[in-house]
């Protein structure tokens, strides 16, 4: 897996757009729904309580997805999406990177069916067991995303202590389920030391 960058032009987005993005993206690459495919990354907004999230100069749409369908992604270069009426254009030039081991790694939302904080550190750690990923798992903030079906609940998680190959497969493989609106994709993470202690 690879992470691919593509800027953003516009002016604003829907505050909760995760669906709208992910219809969008499939309109124009439809494996971009399959899990074990691809990715997308939340979207860096400028933070508020409104309807409507202000897109700063330096927002940016991340994919991570498989590096042998990365020439796939061609339809994306330079579309305009409308995502719930506002348009976004993507930049007409992708920037690859590749995903680098380290220690601690953090999760914006991973998607949980549990509703319970200690319920969704056991579900996680059930899953860790299973990829063969021995670390300290650290709770954060309980959300919800407001899903036209249900309501999405979910919470952030940090990950410490993670060997290098094991930070490699948490990067590749993810945490639950809902890849395509941004959640169990994890990203490196620089604090690990503060949450040690």
């Amino acid at each position: 897996m690879v992470d691919v960058f593509y800027a953003l032009h516009g002016e604003a987005l829907p505050r909760e757009h995760r669906p709208a993005l992910a219809q969008a993206l499939e309109r124009l690459v439809p494996w971009l729904a399959d899990p074990s495919q691809a990715g997308t990354h939340r979207v860096n907004a400028v933070a508020g309580t409104g309807p409507t999230a202000l897109l700063s100069q330096r927002s940016r749409l991340a994919l991570r997805v498989r590096r042998a369908r990365v020439a796939e992604l061609a339809p994306l270069a330079g579309a305009t999406l409308d995502i719930g009426g506002f348009a976004l254009r993507l930049g007409s030039q992708a920037q690859v990177r590749e995903l680098l081991a380290h220690s601690t790694l953090y999760a914006y939302l991973v998607a949980s069916r549990e509703d319970d904080e200690l319920a969704f550190i056991a579900a996680a750690e059930q899953e860790l067991e299973r990829l063969g990923v021995p670390c300290r798992t650290i709770c954060g903030r309980r959300q919800v995303i407001d899903l036209d079906d249900a309501p999405l609940v979910g919470f952030s998680l940090m990950l410490d202590g993670l060997s290098p190959a094991g930070s490699l497969r948490v990067l590749e493989a993810g945490l639950g389920p809902h890849r395509r609106l941004g959640c169990g994709i994890f990203v490196p993470h620089k604090s690990g030391a503060a949450v040690r202690a």
